[in-house]
């Protein structure tokens, strides 16, 4: 049985995008690619390191660790610092795609960040992440070098804003966009509903 085109886009520096990429493959009609793209160069994304205060940003922190416990992850762990530059591991994100392993290179190194509350600019926690899904270390930091690769995460960027991707997380359910975390299930459900038209 089929379903409307799906896709999950997604940036590694947001804890908003983790939460929603432990839940996409269970709400989520599939096949649903995961497609990496660089929040800072959509129009609408948050801005993490731009909290007016410090009580500003412990209540975000305190949100989203809230909902994590809601849907029983584990402890929500906090990068130092935070927010990180997400430039390397996007690429290496991208390179992912690339070879079909989105999926289990996003999960191990969101996993990393907000469960294991390590920085996804360090490379050692790049290659940790990535070994976790058997690509090899050299490969990875070789891919992440690439001109290429750079200008494809740029260029898949691109695309996802004229698709209307305004923030991560993001699902795009055949012409329609579904931002945020929660809205997860309204996007299964435009996906269901526009099964017919898509067979």
């Amino acid at each position: 049985m089929s379903s409307a085109p799906v896709s999950f886009y997604f940036d590694l520096h947001s804890p908003l995008a983790y939460l929603a990429a432990e839940r996409a493959l269970q709400v989520l009609p599939g096949p649903a690619p995961w497609r990496p793209v660089l929040a800072r160069e959509l129009p609408g994304a948050e801005r993490f390191e731009a909290f007016r205060c410090r009580e500003e940003e412990e209540i975000f922190r305190a949100e989203v660790e809230r909902r994590a416990a809601e849907l029983a992850l584990q402890p929500l762990r906090w990068p130092d610092p935070f927010p990180f530059d997400s430039e390397l591991v996007m690429r290496v994100a991208a390179y992912a795609a690339s070879i079909g392993r989105a999926v289990p290179f996003a999960q191990a190194a969101f996993r990393q960040a907000f469960a294991g509350g390590h920085r996804l600019d360090d490379p050692d926690h790049v290659v940790v992440a990535a070994a976790a899904c058997e690509m090899h270390p050299a490969a990875v930091l070789s891919a992440a070098r690439q001109q290429s690769v750079r200008r494809g995460l740029t260029e898949a960027t691109a695309r996802a804003v004229a698709l209307g991707v305004r923030e991560v997380p993001a699902v795009g359910v055949g012409e329609r966009v579904f931002h945020g975390e929660r809205a997860l299930e309204e996007a299964a459900g435009h996906a269901l509903a526009l099964e017919p038209l898509a067979r």
